[in-house]
């Protein structure tokens, strides 16, 4: 039980990474508390784990409103009486209409940037007072921002800012014995990438990933727990990267790879 009885936040959890962190952070003891703006979908998941013998709680949060996200640790801090983890896995993209530099409108950039670095911000800020012997902050990132892709200008901008701050957060807050990590998916089986994604792109994609296959949403959060738990009581602004192998290799793997199965 490596999170015994640590109160945790987890933001966007209905689906998901989101939903798997929430599964993987109970079984481990902790409290947990979905944050969501759909409260129906998330107590219907809190009714199903809550049956099992664990520790879930709702609480509102619409990321698009900065007000929300005070009030969401509000709620938490005044019914748990503190925080120990909070997990920024809020993000949001437009894939249709976040391309490159000459073809993305300006209006999709700023908003894309503003609301996924702002979901961070405001969440960190605001459960700083309510770590009261020290605490573990996971920002959710992406590959997409160490890795740049042909399109997505605006998500990995926001992603790779998010890295940044990542380690400017826990250079900040080491004095208060808070920790901050951020662990950066690769192509993972959720249903938003099942949706968003052609069959041909996934199938190119998959090339490139020495692993030669999509994460599964359990193996981001095993990775979540690993930042929550004491276990990484020594490790603060890290990136820690669970994508396959994904940017490791030479840009042309995935055509060599061919070649060499071929033989």
């Amino acid at each position: 039980m490596k999170l015994k009885d640590k109160v945790v936040i987890v933001t966007a959890s209905t689906r998901g990474i989101g939903l798997a962190v929430t599964n993987a952070c109970v079984k481990e003891g902790a409290v947990v508390y979905m944050a969501a703006r759909n409260l129906e979908r998330a107590e219907k998941e809190a009714c199903r784990l809550n049956a099992e013998g664990c520790r879930v709680r709702c609480v509102y949060h619409d990321a698009s409103v900065p007000a929300s996200y005070l009030s969401m640790v509000q709620a938490v801090a005044e019914e748990a009486g503190r925080i120990d983890v909070l997990v920024n896995n809020f993000g949001t993209s437009n894939p249709g209409r976040d391309l490159d530099l000459a073809h993305t409108d300006v209006d999709v950039f700023i908003d894309t940037v503003t609301l996924n670095l702002r979901s961070v911000f405001l969440a960190s800020k605001a459960v700083l007072g309510h770590m009261k012997n020290g605490g573990s902050i996971i920002n959710i990132s992406s590959v997409g921002g160490s890795v740049p892709d042909i399109s997505q200008i605006a998500y990995g901008t926001s992603k790779a800012a998010i890295n940044y701050l990542t380690k400017l957060i826990a250079v900040h807050e080491a004095k208060h014995k808070i920790r901050c990590n951020a662990v950066l998916p690769g192509m993972t089986a959720t249903d938003a990438v099942k949706e968003n994604l052609s069959d041909d792109f996934r199938a190119l994609f998959l090339k490139h990933i020495p692993l030669a296959r999509m994460g599964l949403p359990e193996e981001i959060a095993a990775a979540v727990v690993y930042f929550a738990s004491d276990d990484s009581a020594y490790t603060t602004g890290q990136i820690l990267t669970v994508s396959g192998g994904f940017g490791l290799a030479t840009p042309v793997y995935g055509d060599l790879k061919d070649r060499q199965m071929k033989r």
